[in-house]
């Protein structure tokens, strides 16, 4: 999960952990492609904010899929309208604020069956 916004990023952790999930944080997109690079195989799933601190999601996920090309990406952001910037891309893009319960059923869905 990517967002610079280390307390929104807190939030979201905590809701997916509680629900029994692993989760794996990055609070730039620098990090999140290391990580995603050295254990390709240990994710299932990216979950990004729109808005990052030198970058979008739309960079995140390019690079994302030029070596990860079928994992499920969920784009969360609080501008609306973003899914024309995201168009060809394979991603699911929802607004924030995201409850809880959308949130764990959101990754549930995306999820690839273990």
């Amino acid at each position: 999960m990517l967002d610079d916004d280390a307390t929104q990023l807190g939030v979201r952790e905590a809701i997916l952990r509680a629900s029994g999930f692993t989760v794996a944080v990055a609070t730039s997109a620098e990090i999140a492609i290391a990580l995603l690079r050295s254990a390709p195989r240990q994710f299932g799933l990216v979950i990004s904010d729109h808005f990052l601190t030198g970058a979008t999601g739309v960079d995140v996920v390019r690079q994302v899929r030029s070596f990860l090309p079928q994992i499920p990406i969920v784009i969360i952001s609080g501008m609306p309208d973003l899914e024309v910037e995201y168009e060809g891309l394979n991603v699911i893009v929802r607004q924030k604020p995201m409850p809880p319960a959308e949130l764990i059923a959101l990754v549930r869905t995306q999820l690839p069956a273990a």
